[in-house]
């Protein structure tokens, strides 16, 4: 069976939801699953099960730094190469561990903000394991980035409850 590349974008919420559920019904049919994010803590509920959950591998990011736009160089070099280390870690595991499903929530934002070796990034998904699917998500992903896509899914911010002012709500957007 052959391992496609998936893209879940946009400015609409839910782009890690269906990361989330592809990884469900991948580990639900039986299948292992390597479940990682990116510029994100690690207190994300979604986390919190897919831990509980057979047939899925959770790779949390053990450090933070903050939003990329705060970072001071310094910070910026060192979450650099934190997360194109976190990077290798996982790939590696996907290849070494015979997984079915890689997720990489927000690794499109990682390489757009040069969070990642981009090179490394374009390398993986070119010579990925051939029945290895992959999903990438965040907004706005490079050209490149879509020519090796084999599904682009854009999820389109119609209304959101942050445009009236409501935060982030654990559970439903955290």
């Amino acid at each position: 069976m052959s391992g496609l590349i998936h893209i879940y974008e946009g400015d609409g919420k839910g782009k890690t939801s269906a990361g989330v559920g592809l990884a469900v019904r991948c580990a639900g049919s039986g299948q292992e699953v390597l479940y990682t994010q990116f510029l994100k803590t690690d207190d994300s509920s979604e986390l919190g099960v897919l831990e509980q959950l057979a047939h899925i591998h959770l790779v949390r990011c053990t450090e933070t730094f903050g939003f990329v736009f705060n970072m001071t160089p310094e910070t910026r070099k060192k979450a650099r190469e934190f997360y194109t280390e976190h990077f290798r870690k996982v790939t590696a595991l996907a290849r070494e561990e015979g997984v079915r499903l890689l997720v990489m929530d927000e690794l499109i934002a990682s390489y757009n903000l040069d969070m990642v070796d981009k090179e490394e990034v374009l390398t993986f998904l070119k010579d990925k394991p051939q029945e290895l699917e992959v999903v990438l998500t965040g907004r706005d992903p490079a050209p490149e980035l879509c020519e090796l896509a084999d599904y682009i899914s854009r999820i389109v911010k119609v209304k959101h409850p942050f445009d009236k002012g409501i935060p982030a709500r654990k559970g439903i957007e955290m």
